[in-house]
C-alpha cells in the first residue's frame, strides 16, 4: 500500500524544496520506493525530485487538471511506490478563484486525497510567534489536516527550544529543526531554481541535504505521518494527445521544460520520442513526423542558436511537411529574432514572423485557459486547453502570422490573443497542460 504526505510552508522562500529533496534522498536510502511531486505548474523541482530518488517527477495541478485527471496520474504515480512526497507550490493555500476544489493550491490535495500535510516553517526573525503560525494553519480549513511541522533555519539549539515549546504546548508535533546553513541553498536565476541537470555538484549537493534532514528530522515519525492511499482510477481524457507517432524533441539545455506527464502519456499512447540537440546543431531527425520544441533557456544561448544552420535548415525542411509546435522559449526560437540580456540581437529561424526580446524583462506569469483558433499540434479548432505561463521575455514585433489561440486568466477574463501560427508551425508563449472536457 502506498503511503503519501505534503509537505507545505506559508510561503515561497521557506524551505521546502530543500526539505523535500533531502527527504526524498534520505528515504531513498533507506531502500524506501520514494516519488516525488509537484503541486502546480512548476516545471522545474520535478527534475530535482527525480535526481533525488532516480523515479521520474511529476506535476499534479488541481486547476489545470480536471479531477478525475489528477486521480488518474496519481494511481499511476503509486505504483509500485511505498511512498509519496508531494511538495506545494508558493503557500499551501495559495491560487487563484478557480471554483471549489480547483485553485491550483496544494490544499486541493489536500481535500481531493486526503493526504495530511507537514508543514515547513521558516522560523527565523521569530521564536514563539511561530506557534500561532502554525496553530492558524491547523484551524483554517478542517479539511486540510497539518499532521506535523519542521522548524526550518533556526538560529541555535536554544532558538529551536523555544519555539518547539510554543507549538508542542498548543498541540502540534514538531518533528526536528533544521539549523540555517546557507549550504544548503539551491543556486537560482531568473525562472527560479537552476535546474538540476545543470548543477555542477547536484549529487553531492542532494546528499549534503539528505545528510542534514537525516541529523535533524525524525524520519520515522514522519514516515508515521503519512496516510495509506488507495488512488480512483480516475480518467486519462483530459490528457494531450500526443501530436504525431514520432515526435523529435528538442532537448538539451536551451531546452528543457517538458512536463513529465505530458512525455509519458505521449510514450504509454504509442508514440515515440526522439531527441535532438539544436545546440549541437542537430536537425529533428527525419523519420519524425512532428517536432515539438519545449521552453527552457534559449536566451541564454541565442549566439549558438543563431550559428546552428544545420539545425535552422532542417528545421525548415522538417517544417514543410510536417507539425512544427514552439512553448515558450521554443516560440522565442520559432520567431525572427531573439534579443539576449546584452541587447544583442540574433537571427532565429524564421519560421514565424514575431521577434521576441530579452533585453527589457517583463515578468509574465500565471494560469492560462487557451481557445484553438485552428488545428494543429495541440488539438482540433475551438478545443480548450489550460496551462500556464512564465517567462521575462516580451514580444517587441508580433509579426504577420495568424493567433495560434484566444486566451483568457485564470479566472476566465480574456487577455487576448496569443502566439502564431504559419502553415504547419504554431508556437505561444503558453505552456500546456491538459486539456477541457466538458
Amino acid at each position: 500500500m502506498t503511503k503519501a504526505l505534503i509537505i507545505g510552508a506559508p510561503r515561497s522562500g521557506s524551505g521546502k524544496t530543500s526539505v523535500t529533496i533531502g527527504l526524498l534522498r534520505a528515504f531513498a536510502r533507506r531502500g524506501i520506493r520514494v516519488r516525488g511531486i509537484k503541486s502546480g505548474p512548476d516545471y522545474i523541482d520535478p527534475g530535482f525530485h527525480q535526481a533525488a530518488t532516480g523515479i521520474a517527477g511529476l506535476n499534479l495541478d488541481s486547476w489545470a487538471m480536471e479531477p478525475p485527471l489528477v486521480q488518474h496520474l496519481l494511481a499511476n504515480a503509486a505504483e509500485g511506490i511505498d511512498l509519496l512526497l508531494i511538495e506545494s507550490a508558493m503557500g499551501l493555500f495559495d491560487g487563484i478563484a478557480g471554483g471549489e476544489g480547483r485553485t491550483g493550491s496544494a490544499a486541493d490535495l489536500s481535500r481531493l486525497l486526503g493526504i495530511p500535510v507537514l508543514l515547513v516553517l521558516d522560523i527565523s526573525g521569530q521564536s514563539q510567534t511561530a506557534a500561532a503560525v502554525a496553530v492558524g494553519f491547523r484551524h483554517y480549513d478542517q479539511n486540510v489536516r497539518m499532521a506535523g511541522v519542521v522548524l526550518n533555519r533556526a538560529g541555535s539549539e536554544r532558538h529551536v527550544r523555544l519555539s518547539r515549546a510554543a507549538i508542542e504546548s498548543a498541540g502540534l508535533s514538531v518533528v526536528g529543526a533544521v539549523l540555517r546553513d546557507s549550504m544548503l541553498s539551491l543556486p537560482e536565476r531568473h525562472l527560479g531554481l537552476v535546474q538540476a541537470t545543470e548543477h555542477p555538484a547536484i549529487e553531492s549537493h542532494i546528499d549534503r541535504l539528505a545528510d542534514a534532514m537525516e541529523s535533524a528530522l525524525d524520519l520515522d515519525a514522519i514516515l508515521s505521518l503519512a496516510v495509506s492511499i488507495a488512488p480512483e482510477a480516475g480518467s486519462p481524457s483530459a490528457h494531450l494527445s500526443p501530436p504525431g507517432q514520432r515526435i523529435a524533441i528538442a532537448s538539451d539545455a536551451a531546452f528543457t521544460f517538458l512536463y513529465p506527464h505530458l512525455g509519458h502519456h505521449w510514450r504509454q499512447a504509442g508514440a515515440e520520442l526522439v531527441a535532438f540537440s539544436p545546440l549541437a546543431d542537430e536537425a529533428p531527425p527525419g523519420h519524425c513526423d512532428a517536432c515539438w520544441l519545449p521552453g527552457g533557456y534559449p536566451e541564454l544561448f541565442a549566439g549558438r542558436i543563431a550559428a546552428a544552420h544545420k539545425f535552422r535548415a532542417g528545421l525548415a525542411d522538417f517544417a514543410a511537411t510536417r507539425p512544427v509546435h514552439g512553448e515558450c522559449g521554443g516560440y522565442m526560437v520559432l520567431g525572427e529574432s531573439l534579443e539576449d540580456a546584452e541587447g544583442q540581437r540574433h537571427t532565429m529561424t524564421g519560421l514565424l514572423s514575431h521577434s521576441t526580446s530579452f533585453a527589457t524583462r517583463k515578468m509574465n506569469l500565471g494560469y492560462r485557459q487557451a481557445t484553438l483558433l485552428s488545428d494543429g499540434a495541440l488539438g482540433r479548432a475551438g478545443q480548450v486547453i489550460r496551462g500556464h505561463e512564465f517567462h521575462y521575455a516580451r514580444v517587441t514585433d508580433a509579426g504577420r502570422d495568424e493567433a495560434f489561440a484566444a486566451i483568457a486568466d485564470g479566472t476566465g477574463s480574456p487577455i487576448g490573443l496569443s502566439g502564431g501560427r504559419r502553415a504547419l508551425v504554431s508556437g505561444t508563449f503558453f505552456h500546456a497542460i491538459a486539456a477541457v472536457t466538458g
